[in-house]
């Protein structure tokens, strides 16, 4: 299997376990769980500006972030249709790579100011590892006030049912 393959699916896998962890995170009630959807929120916003920063990255443009998050936290839904957005543009610009271009190797700047150097495989991964480490977090805010987080596994997206067409 060839790893363009392999990262088209891992990022069909990202867009599809964040629609499911939006859904959980929409029945937060807002009236007696302030805090738990504000923390969830703080991370899944903290994901996307860290998904910014590496689209940016990847097509050598300035991202505009003066840190991995913002210091105003969007809404659910305001977050939401962002991520969406992004999920959708990394997938399309899957599509616009080959397996050799995985392997080119660009250099850009963190956030904090240190020069960096990554292949975009690298940064892909990055940004595909990087969501589901906090995704279980927010899973874990879900867990304590009481709602069941989404199975988030790779398995459970590989062996799901097929949607009707």
């Amino acid at each position: 299997m060839q790893a363009l393959h392999l990262m088209r699916s891992l990022f069909a896998y990202k867009a599809w376990a964040n629609e499911d962890l939006y859904d959980s995170v929409a029945r937060l009630p807002a009236e007696t769980r302030a805090a738990e959807l504000h923390a969830a929120l703080r991370v899944l916003n903290h994901i996307h500006v860290v998904d910014s920063i590496f689209a940016a990255h990847l097509q050598g443009q300035a991202h505009g972030y003066a840190g991995l998050n913002t210091p105003e936290t969007p809404g659910l839904a305001e977050l939401r249709a962002r991520v969406q957005a992004s999920d959708r543009w990394y997938l399309g610009y899957l599509d616009t790579l080959s397996d050799m271009a995985l392997g080119e190797v660009l250099d850009f700047t963190f956030v904090d100011g240190k020069p960096g150097r990554m292949s975009r495989a690298e940064m892909l991964l990055h940004v595909a590892t990087h969501g589901n480490y906090h995704r279980g977090a927010v899973g874990r805010i879900l867990v304590q006030a009481e709602v069941a987080p989404p199975p988030d596994a790779l398995t459970v997206f590989l062996h799901r049912p097929a949607t009707p067409a």
